[in-house]
């Protein structure tokens, strides 16, 4: 089901609106102002967003602005919606980057037309540009590290800073990304709103898996543990290479098959080990994934290192003292300096 956001700040207006969108199949989110406008879009990544320009708090224009400058939303198709008519004003909505717009009054079928148009619009250009890429090339691929190179020098690039989500868990799985300097976090947020962080991908990790045939969408969310740099591919252009060579999908079921089973040996350490094991076996894992050396410091936070390991912060942080304590680690700040990885490593 594709996503709409709707900020709209007359509250009639916005209501009806909303109902006639839903009505059609879609699924709404609203917003009375741009400031709230910005914080639903960076939080649900609605597949386009429709927005009044006149509006307390911020502006359409600056919410324009402000969500162009996002990696995870400057894709976005965006509408200006506004009695506003005269030609200056349209011309600075689209000066600015905007897709379409429109004046109200306004029917039905005119937003629909251009609902249904913008989002055909990403559809098509997707499609083209995995025939580009392909068109009359015989791909040879001979391993998954050609395919890694393959993903470097073809797909679209984008750097995220720390804290910046790449895509939240229900959003559309169009993508499939491989990192290229960094790390990323995959999470899933429970029902009283606890972050668990299922994976830790560093440097040289593919991400985003679903499913090819299927429309399914993402089952967890992604962030940036620290400042990053991946590369993306759509799923129609990564579905053509590997048809092209079947030996490297055999690679890559054997590298997500891996992925699953130690993701499943983290769940069952979590269920099972006690606190000292699973704080252990956290920093290990952060240690192993983020340091370049032995004798690095890892720098990360301690929400973080709690969320992997399952257990409370406040936990996690009495432990983490037990263990500076013993002489295991080094504490300073954010830092955490192993000094005897033997010793660690048999925590129980």
């Amino acid at each position: 089901m594709k996503k709409v956001l709707f900020i709209e700040d007359d509250v009639t207006v916005r209501e009806n609106t909303a109902e006639l969108i839903a009505l059609a199949g879609y699924q709404v989110f609203t917003a009375e102002n741009g400031k709230t406008g910005i914080y639903e879009a960076k939080k649900n990544l609605p597949d386009i967003i429709i927005c009044d320009i006149m509006m307390p708090e911020l502006n359409g224009y600056g919410v324009l602005q402000i969500l162009s400058k996002d990696n995870a939303t400057k894709h976005i198709p965006f509408i200006f919606l506004s009695a506003k008519t005269e030609y200056s004003d349209i011309r600075k909505g689209m000066n600015l980057g905007a897709d379409d717009y429109l004046t109200k009054p306004y029917d039905e079928s005119e937003l629909f037309s251009a609902i249904e148009s913008r989002l055909a619009k990403v559809v098509i250009h997707q499609e083209n540009l995995a025939v580009k890429r392909t068109k009359n090339t015989e791909i040879q691929l001979k391993s998954l590290e050609h395919l890694k190179h393959f993903f470097i020098k073809n797909g679209t690039q984008q750097k995220f800073n720390a804290g910046e989500i790449i895509y939240h868990e229900g959003g559309n799985s169009n993508f499939v990304y491989l990192i290229v300097q960094g790390i990323i976090k995959t999470y899933k947020i429970d029902e009283q709103g606890k972050e668990l962080i299922t994976v830790l991908h560093k440097e040289d990790d593919f991400f985003g898996f679903t499913s090819f045939n299927n429309n399914i969408p993402y089952q967890e969310s992604a962030t940036a543990i620290e400042n990053s740099t991946i590369c993306r591919f759509t799923k129609p252009e990564l579905q053509e290479v590997l048809k092209n060579n079947h030996h490297v999908t055999l690679e890559l079921i054997d590298y997500l098959t891996g992925n699953v089973a130690e993701i499943k040996e983290h769940l069952l350490e979590m269920a099972y080990s006690s606190v000292r094991k699973k704080t252990a076996s956290t920093i290990l894992q952060f240690n192993q994934k983020m340091a370049k050396h032995s004798n690095e410091s890892i720098k990360i936070s301690r929400s973080d290192l709690a969320s992997i390991a399952g257990i409370a912060t406040e936990t996690f942080i009495r432990t983490l003292s037990d263990f500076k304590k013993e002489g295991i680690i080094e504490i300073e700040a954010r830092n955490i300096k192993i000094l005897d990885l033997d010793k660690l490593k048999k925590v129980n």
